[in-house]
């Protein structure tokens, strides 16, 4: 197992998308199925074995913080980095955690849902000096691929990276193992103080340091607008309830093991 124990989620946007014109919405707070949309995060972390978090935060900052330090696991120590300039794009909230981290880390965003085992999954393979990408090759299982960012491969390697490419075999899953080398690229491809995470991933790539972690069969769902929060919902409810349908029918077998 990869010595992984520190991670970065980006939340520092407004989610603007979702909330439309309620203000007083925070994003990561979203109900699904009765639960905040960061809790999933973070209870992925736990299981992987993260012991550390750094949340970039931006819009309404304040409010953020103090609704999610209610929410942080114990054996999450929780670091909290103010991104101020927010509303530019989320390679500038991830540059916030250059001095904040001193070893390889997962990355991942506050608004994506994850099985557990897509986590343990790029932990596990990760080569730390290498950029390395939770990859969905399950093309017809995207909700708004027109939307999806797109990845180019050759074997386990990225090619190219863009929501615009016309050629692509996988969609970028929102989930990363960074080594600290990710800080020093997206520094050298900021332009006008501004990047973005696929702009640091493509230079990257261009050196041949970033690589694709097929998930296979495993589900993943960012959550961007209210259609793909209801998506989202009807297919954790289905698989909530597969789990449970599995532990019950495990229970019965080891019961019936012990009266034989």
């Amino acid at each position: 197992m990869t010595a992984i124990s520190d991670a970065v989620i980006l939340m520092a946007g407004s989610g603007s998308r979702l909330r439309g014109s309620d203000g007083t919405f925070l994003k990561p707070l979203v109900s699904v199925l009765g639960r905040p949309l960061i809790c999933y995060a973070m209870d992925a972390l736990v299981h992987a074995g993260i012991k550390k978090a750094s949340f970039i935060v931006g819009y309404q900052s304040a409010r953020m913080i103090e609704a999610v330090k209610q929410l942080i696991p114990s054996k999450i120590e929780p670091c909290f980095i103010k991104n101020r300039d927010w509303r530019k794009q989320n390679g500038v909230s991830l540059l916030t955690a250059a001095n904040r981290v001193t070893s390889p880390f997962l990355l991942t965003m506050s608004d994506h849902l994850f099985d557990r085992s897509i986590v343990d999954l790029v932990v596990r393979d990760a080569v730390l000096d290498q950029l390395n990408l939770a990859i969905d090759r399950k093309l017809d299982s995207i909700f708004d691929v027109d939307d999806a960012m797109k990845i180019q491969t050759r074997g386990d390697r990225i090619l190219q990276i863009g929501k615009d490419l016309t050629r692509y075999d996988a969609i970028d899953t929102g989930l990363f193992v960074c080594p600290l080398k990710i800080f020093d690229y997206l520094e050298r491809v900021k332009r006008d103080g501004d990047c973005s995470l696929a702009d640091g991933v493509r230079s990257m790539a261009s050196e041949g340091k970033a690589r694709a972690v097929d998930i296979g069969n495993a589900w993943w769902q960012d959550i961007d607008t209210p259609a793909m929060l209801a998506c989202a919902e009807t297919q954790l409810r289905s698989r909530l309830a597969c789990h449970d349908i599995a532990m019950a029918n495990a229970g019965s077998d080891r019961g019936n093991r012990a009266e034989n």
